[in-house]
């Protein structure tokens, strides 16, 4: 949990406030799992700060919550181009996704349980960017990777906008954007 805390403050995710007055506090919580290996061997435990997506309010906490989703039949046809081309395919994890779109509304969160401190019972921490569980954070990374891309010469699908692609030389680079 402190890894995960750290991260937050390594990408800037928050600053620390006094709770201003007439504003919401969204509640926070953590999610245990356990990541496995292949033969069903726990490799390591993973913590993960969620919000509590569910008491927001529309305008109030988050304006838009549209997201692109990655098309079934996109993927299908992608994994069977590169299997009959003998394409080498290479996929990335973006580790702590979310935690890098930047959001637009002004949203404050809890103190997560076990951090909180008692010299500053009265301050919470503003969000510069989406936490997970947030109805706007897959729009928000959505956003971020999308504009990070279109900048640097990648193609938006006008079927698929979460495929994305790039001539380079007598090669293409395909990105898709994939929420899990």
């Amino acid at each position: 949990m402190e890894e995960k805390l750290n991260q937050f403050n390594k990408n800037d995710v928050w600053t620390f406030v006094p709770m201003p007055e007439n504003k919401s506090t969204i509640g926070t919580r953590w999610i245990f799992r356990n990541k496995l290996d292949e033969q069903g061997k726990v490799v390591c435990n993973k913590a993960r700060l969620v919000a509590w997506g569910y008491n927001q309010q529309k305008v109030i906490d988050f304006s838009e919550t549209f997201v692109h989703v990655a098309r079934l039949e996109v993927i299908r046809i992608i994994l069977a181009f590169v299997a009959h081309k003998n394409i080498k395919l290479f996929q990335k994890d973006v580790k702590s996704a979310f935690l890098n779109g930047f959001i637009e509304e002004e949203a404050y969160v809890k103190k997560p349980l076990c951090f909180e401190d008692q010299t500053f019972s009265d301050h919470v921490f503003k969000l510069k960017k989406a936490l997970y569980s947030l109805k706007a954070a897959p729009c928000a990374w959505y956003d971020r990777l999308s504009f990070f891309l279109l900048e640097n010469n990648f193609v938006k699908g006008k079927v698929d906008t979460t495929l994305f692609r790039r001539k380079v030389g007598k090669n293409f680079i395909i990105v898709q954007i994939y929420y899990d």
